[in-house]
């Protein structure tokens, strides 16, 4: 039988490793695409190379033209430029905007069924962006980000209480950045919600934590950002939907009316399966964390308004 296909697009640190994990757990064949010539191509060679050591059946592409898409699954967008000193945040919309717009394009001519999972920052806004220049439903065009944001969560609070981060189940809502909203009430470890575990003091401190996970990587490595967590997280969607497992998992997406939101895309707890979006799991929020994450699609919303504003979108 033949196996599925999904494009990466961007062979940078965050894409190639995220074709390597889909090759690897033999979910897909992969075409790798980037501006750069010769790198996809280099990185699908070597890519393949491993597979006979691995034992894994997966087939790779190298390309530089978007074509190279045509019939594939699920695409995955993580092209884009980091943001740089003395760049203003117009600035790196404007460009992130044109690398990942002309992209969507090429989604919707060449891949016009695909899911399209969006990787690339500013997350929520270029997930907006791609909804916008595919013309595709809203199912099938998701931010990746509350994966990723619990995860970072659930290592923090596995790291204080020194237990397995297999029992652990955090959970994050909003826009990916300083407006995220970890929510310690529905977390858990076991079953047990973490605000039984941990002093306030130290889970106000985790909380902070996860909000800064990806300026702390950042600081660290000196000149790069995370690629290993971020790269798991696209991948564990990418299954959700390749093998319809109807999981639930924090995703960006559009609302229409959950949570009292309405045409924002924003990080809620969502059931990914083979349509891709097939629902949003909308719940009860106490009055000061709905208020945070109206304060958090606020500020995505805004920063559509500037983008479209700047584009004439």
């Amino acid at each position: 039988m033949a196996r599925e296909k999904v494009t990466v697009v961007g062979a940078g640190n965050v894409g190639a490793t995220t074709a390597q994990r889909i090759g690897e757990a033999e979910l897909a064949d992969v075409a790798l695409i980037d501006i750069v010539e010769g790198m996809p191509q280099g990185k699908a060679l070597d890519l393949a190379e491993t597979a006979p050591v691995l034992g894994a059946d997966a087939a790779y592409e190298g390309a530089n033209d978007l074509a190279a898409m045509r019939g594939s699954r699920v695409v995955v967008i993580t092209a884009g430029l980091p943001r740089k000193p003395g760049m203003s945040r117009e600035d790196l919309l404007q460009k992130n905007a044109a690398i990942v717009g002309g992209i969507a394009e090429a989604v919707r001519q060449h891949a016009p069924e695909a899911v399209v999972i969006v990787v690339s920052n500013p997350l929520d806004v270029m997930t907006w962006l791609t909804w916008r220049k595919t013309g595709f439903p809203k199912s099938r065009v998701i931010g990746m980000a509350g994966v990723l944001d619990s995860a970072r969560m659930s290592a923090f609070i596995a790291m204080e209480l020194g237990l397995s981060v297999k029992d652990i189940r955090a959970m994050v809502l909003g826009g990916h950045g300083d407006t995220m909203v970890p929510l310690p009430r529905f977390t858990t470890v076991a079953g047990v919600p973490v605000t039984e575990l941990i002093p306030n003091d130290r889970l106000a401190r985790i909380v902070q934590r996860t909000r800064d996970g990806g300026a702390e990587i950042v600081a660290l490595l000196k000149t790069g950002s995370a690629f290993y967590a971020p790269s798991a997280s696209a991948v564990a969607m990418v299954a959700a939907v390749l093998r319809d497992e109807k999981r639930v998992l924090p995703a960006c997406v559009l609302l229409e009316g959950e949570f009292g939101l309405r045409d924002v895309f924003v990080g809620v707890p969502t059931r990914l399966g083979a349509g891709g979006v097939e629902g949003v799991l909308s719940f009860k929020l106490l009055p000061e964390e709905s208020q945070a994450l109206h304060r958090s699609a606020e500020s995505v919303r805004s920063n559509c308004e500037l983008l479209a504003r700047l584009i004439g979108l």
